[in-house]
């Protein structure tokens, strides 16, 4: 239920209303909480331009293994919470359990893949290393050139619309407030409490404000200076290609590559679609370049020649909520009654239903996971002192 008020008070107020902040909504709402979601447009921002890619295994990097270790803990809590998701909807998510194929062309990227995977098996993850021909079995429209891969059977997929729709018509089912505005400036009181103050001038009184404004989280007076400048925005093109009336699906699973030293990736979904991207710009506007869209087109083409054969439905750019070592600010934020959830940069999809779970544990008095000790927001400098 939407709504517009000069003054109310709430359990917790969200501001932020994408992926994030409404999986804390929803969860929040079931834990008892009375709860008021506050975002600007309908909640969408970088959760619609995803991948919905659930993959912790196929990228994981070298010098990250805390953060590997929470996608891993993200990886093992979302099938449970899709699964009462779509219960509380009645509509699937479009998760999808086959396994990223990962392939090289040649024996440098060869070499380079095995070394990551070293060190993914390293940290206990699954990998079946694969030739060209296995690789072809596998998705037999890939370039008869694909020199070797690698199977990640551990790697899960998401309809990110779908996912996020469903989302925020289980936090209205379940008693969430929503209101079309910006938060501008938070406010601890006494420490028992917290405000926040709209753009139109409303307040909000309320126990708890959880920050889970990605990108813009910046633009919010009150978080603290150090938390706001770690949040920078890094922008992100992808495409969305759809299969001719009557064609046959082109791959089963999610596929990565490098190709011409970038990196591509391309998505099945259910309904055919297929996503191919995506652009990491440090950069802070959302407009689409023709650069950008040839570049993934010739790269995703190299991959799996039948392309050319595909639809281009559409073109689409989003923000990405970075942090300087790519992990997200999870935690109180040294404000009375101000709780961060942001900078998830990639992983916003993937790590919607942890965090969820660690923001209904901090608000409720609880302990949230040990692996998200390394990613409270005091680690950014004088953050939280």
């Amino acid at each position: 239920m939407a709504a517009t008020l000069n003054s109310t008070v709430a359990d917790v107020v969200v501001a932020g209303g994408g992926v994030i902040g409404s999986a804390i909504g929803w969860r929040a709402a079931l834990a008892g909480l009375d709860v008021v979601v506050v975002d600007p447009e309908t909640g969408d921002g970088a959760s619609l331009v995803a991948a919905g890619m659930l993959a912790p295994a196929s990228e994981s990097l070298f010098g990250e293994g805390a953060l590997l270790q929470l996608n891993l803990l993200a990886l093992r809590r979302f099938p449970v919470l899709a699964a009462e998701l779509e219960q509380a909807v009645g509509e699937q998510v479009g998760l999808r359990q086959e396994g990223t194929l990962a392939i090289a062309y040649d024996p440098g990227d060869y070499a380079a893949l095995m070394r990551l995977t070293a060190f993914r098996r390293s940290a206990g993850l699954t990998a079946a290393e694969l030739d060209s021909r296995e690789c072809r079995q596998l998705e037999p429209f890939l370039t008869p050139d694909v020199h070797g891969g690698v199977l990640f059977n551990g790697d899960w997929s998401v309809d990110n619309r779908r996912y996020t729709a469903a989302l925020r018509r289980a936090m209205a089912a379940g008693g969430v407030r929503t209101i079309r505005d910006r938060v501008a400036a938070v406010a601890g009181q006494n420490g028992k409490s917290a405000s926040v103050r709209l753009d139109s001038g409303d307040v909000i009184e309320c126990g708890t404000v959880v920050v889970a404004a990605g990108c813009w989280t910046g633009q919010i007076d009150g978080v603290p200076d150090a938390l706001r400048t770690a949040i920078r925005p890094v922008k992100g093109q992808l495409l969305r290609l759809r299969h001719p009336g009557g064609m046959p699906p082109i791959i089963t699973r999610t596929i990565r590559a490098t190709v011409r030293a970038a990196d591509i990736y391309l998505v099945p979904r259910a309904d055919g679609e297929m996503i191919v991207g995506a652009t990491q710009e440090e950069r802070g506007d959302q407009e689409i370049t023709a650069g950008a869209v040839h570049d993934m087109l010739h790269d995703a083409m190299s991959v799996l020649p039948v392309i050319s054969e595909l639809i281009l439905a559409e073109t689409c750019a989003g923000l990405r909520p970075g942090t300087p070592d790519n992990g997200p600010l999870v935690g109180w934020s040294g404000v009375d009654g101000v709780l961060l959830a942001t900078g998830h940069y990639r992983n916003g999809i993937l790590m919607s239903a942890a965090t969820a779970e660690a923001a209904v544990a901090y608000l409720t008095g609880q302990r949230p996971a040990a692996e998200w000790a390394a990613f409270v927001p005091e680690r950014m400098g004088d953050a939280g002192e």
